[in-house]
């Protein structure tokens, strides 16, 4: 492929776990990638220093009529920056703000899309952002859901978990693959062989081992230890920190699950996290999975990827 493979999701669903296993498997080292040479490997779309590089202005003085204008020019910008396909880290849905995509069509090649089951996900986000529990419930229910500008990053256009999630899925046109956080945890020998096959890589098993190896929590974590994370939201917060797929169930309110499948049950069903019944179907047994362990096996810890 040539051109921008999107690297979607909502936040704190697993891109930046799919970026340190996308640069481990490219780099093929004897040892993993450094998590802060991670941007080496794919471009951030909400980075303003690439509105900076190529208008000559302080992002802080663009509005934001003048970034919407300015967006598709720099995605033409890293479809051009290689001659093969370029990985660009987005957290946003794939809608229209001030007249222009989010995501350019004819810079764009394909794209990857994590989804994280929005429970779990709820969790993460509010720890992560440093935002009140029921806020996040209530922004993941919101179609007017957004993360505003911050630090030379531009605002980023999320709406709701399940606008964000069929935005990409129902995109016409667009080559896509998707992957379940879920299956990134307790199958990730089978899970990220699909990643390689949908990118049309050679098939190497070992390299595919190395690669998920050098990209386990365990891993990441103590890196951002050891030498901090340029990712991290503030010193005083792990980015990779401690989690288990179905926590939200020592977390949320009943009232907090009803809210969000009254809100998103649709897109659950269709994701294999509810029936439709509205029975909720992600197994509790799921959550000693961890991240990057031996192939397909249980482990006690699961990552906070962003």
């Amino acid at each position: 492929m040539s051109g921008i493979i999107w690297l979607a999701s909502y936040p704190t669903s697993g891109n930046t776990w799919l970026r340190a296993f996308l640069a481990n498997l490219l780099e093929n080292g004897a040892q993993p990638v450094a998590i802060n040479d991670l941007p080496r490997y794919a471009f951030g779309d909400n980075n303003l220093l690439h509105y900076r590089d190529l208008t000559g202005r302080d992002p802080a003085e663009l509005t934001p009529e003048e970034i919407a204008a300015f967006r598709p020019r720099v995605h033409e910008w890293f479809a051009r920056s290689q001659e093969h396909e370029v990985f660009v880290k987005t957290h946003n849905a794939m809608l229209r703000v001030e007249g222009e995509p989010l995501i350019t069509p004819s810079a764009t090649a394909g794209a990857i899309y994590v989804v994280r089951n929005p429970f779990d996900l709820a969790v993460s986000f509010s720890h992560h952002y440093r935002l009140p529990l029921q806020k996040v419930v209530d922004g993941l229910c919101d179609e007017s859901f957004m993360l505003l500008a911050a630090d030379n990053h531009a605002t980023q256009y999320l709406g709701s978990w399940a606008t964000h999630v069929t935005s990409w899925q129902r995109a016409p046109g667009l080559t896509q693959h998707r992957l379940r956080f879920e299956d990134m945890v307790c199958a990730p020998t089978e899970t990220f062989g699909e990643v390689v096959r949908f990118l049309g890589f050679p098939p190497d098993q070992a390299r595919l081992q190395k690669a998920i190896a050098f990209s386990r929590f365990e891993e990441l974590a103590g890196q951002e230890r050891a030498n901090g994370f340029v990712e991290a939201r503030g010193e005083d917060l792990a980015f990779f920190r401690q989690g288990r797929i179905g926590v939200w169930r020592d977390v949320l309110s009943d009232a907090q699950v009803r809210q969000l499948v009254e809100a998103l049950g649709p897109v659950l069903v269709e994701l294999g996290y509810a029936t439709e019944e509205g029975r909720l179907t992600i197994d509790p047994a799921d959550s000693g999975a961890g991240i990057g362990a031996a192939p397909d096996a249980a482990s006690p810890d699961t990552a906070g990827s962003r």
